[in-house]
């Protein structure tokens, strides 16, 4: 007769610690991610995700426009390395020019110089009387009459300047033979042309008159 209390006092025993080790389960049970910011990581992840596009996307428009300022640049450079000298403004260069010169016996005995522009150039002859000599030595550099003359001259295409040189204005038998004549567009031009005569003329005391793009203004004649 005392078996039953003695077992039902067990059970209850029994049924407190199950219903006390559910309470500690749910204690213990996961967090609300909520309240621990479990899902924090998960948004930290997007938003490096969305900075670092970002950071990309400047970094590849930068180097987009780089990439357009350096070409900009090369094609300048290529502009330049070309050789086009083509412009408003340009000088004229001995070496932009071709020369020419011809004998010519009337009205009065000179040679003429012609100058053209060479190829593709357009340039202005802004030095108004060209450096013409005979040999390297002083006393072959012809002296300027001021005759003629336009002050700049556009050369491009088939438009060309004239000069005229006077080789000997003194009497008797003084000078020197050449065979060539040196033309500049300038006095200190580092690149002189070497131009051929048509005979080999008696050189003493010449003359050049200015250019001019009027034959007629080119006689050299001593004032």
């Amino acid at each position: 007769m005392r078996s039953r209390p003695a077992t039902r006092s067990a059970r209850l025993v029994l049924a407190a610690a199950v219903v006390t080790a559910l309470a500690a389960t749910t204690a213990c049970g996961p967090e609300d991610p909520s309240e621990t910011g479990a899902a924090a990581p998960s948004t930290s992840t997007s938003s490096s995700a969305s900075a670092s596009a970002s950071t990309e996307g400047t970094e590849s428009g930068e180097s987009s426009d780089d990439k357009g300022e350096t070409e900009a640049l090369a094609g300048d450079k290529g502009d330049s390395a070309s050789g086009d000298k083509s412009g408003y403004g340009q000088s004229c260069g001995t070496n932009d020019l071709d020369f020419t010169v011809t004998w010519e016996a009337q009205p009065i005995s000179h040679y003429l110089v012609t100058a053209k522009a060479k190829s593709g150039i357009t340039c202005y002859l802004d030095v108004n009387t060209p450096s013409v000599s005979f040999g390297s030595g002083a006393d072959g550099v012809a002296s300027p009459v001021g005759q003629g003359g336009e002050d700049p001259i556009k050369l491009s295409g088939s438009s060309v300047a004239y000069a005229g040189i006077n080789v000997k204005t003194t009497d008797g038998e003084g000078g020197k033979q050449f065979e060539n004549v040196i033309i500049a567009t300038s006095e200190d031009d580092p690149n002189p042309a070497e131009v051929e005569l048509p005979d080999a003329p008696t050189v003493d005391k010449p003359i050049v008159t200015n250019w001019s793009t009027k034959r007629d203004e080119v006689i050299p004649r001593i004032v």
